[in-house]
């Protein structure tokens, strides 16, 4: 999405999380509704919250609330994720979809190449985070294998908190 010339736009509506908060978070322009829930489970799996968690967060709402977020797991609401930056616009939870094309009708009938050289600028932003991708993306990956993640997936399955106290083994690399 990073690299591609035309503008996203992303209409949140309901939950996003995993895939679909990547594609909600790295959209050039993202609408959410009021009551959207919007949450980064990557530690409360037991993984580092790595990929477009460690670029995007810092980058929209600042290191303070990115780190609170990721850290904890909490949810956001649409209209919190608005306050703080997270997404463009919030607006109405029926009206989400309806925004999300006349934002986008608005783009498709404007100066093509003026979009296209604008949004290639801005997301040299992500461009220059390339090494900290691909540290958070091994990082996390380093989690699938390693004891909390067994927990955190249990927890997740059996719809319940996850308990990582007395959770053995050492970490994979130990920073």
């Amino acid at each position: 999405m990073i690299n591609c010339s035309k503008p996203v736009v992303s209409a949140i509506h309901g939950p996003a999380v995993g895939a679909g908060l990547v594609v909600g978070m790295l959209a050039d322009i993202s609408i959410a509704g009021r009551t959207a829930k919007i949450v980064d489970g990557h530690t409360r799996l037991g993984v580092a919250a790595g990929d477009h968690a460690a670029i995007c967060w810092p980058l929209l709402c600042g290191m303070a609330k990115a780190k609170y977020y990721l850290l904890t797991c909490e949810a956001l609401t649409g209209e919190e994720a608005e306050r703080i930056g997270l997404v463009s616009k919030c607006v109405a939870d029926e009206d989400v979809h309806a925004e999300g094309l006349r934002v986008a009708t608005l783009l498709a009938a404007g100066p093509a190449s003026a979009l296209s050289w604008t949004k290639r600028s801005l997301n040299h932003w992500y461009r220059t985070a390339q090494p900290l991708f691909e540290a958070s993306l091994g990082l996390e990956f380093f989690g699938f294998g390693g004891h909390e993640v067994v927990e955190g997936l249990a927890a997740h399955r059996g719809k319940r908190a996850p308990d990582f106290e007395g959770v053995g083994g050492k970490h994979p690399i130990d920073l």
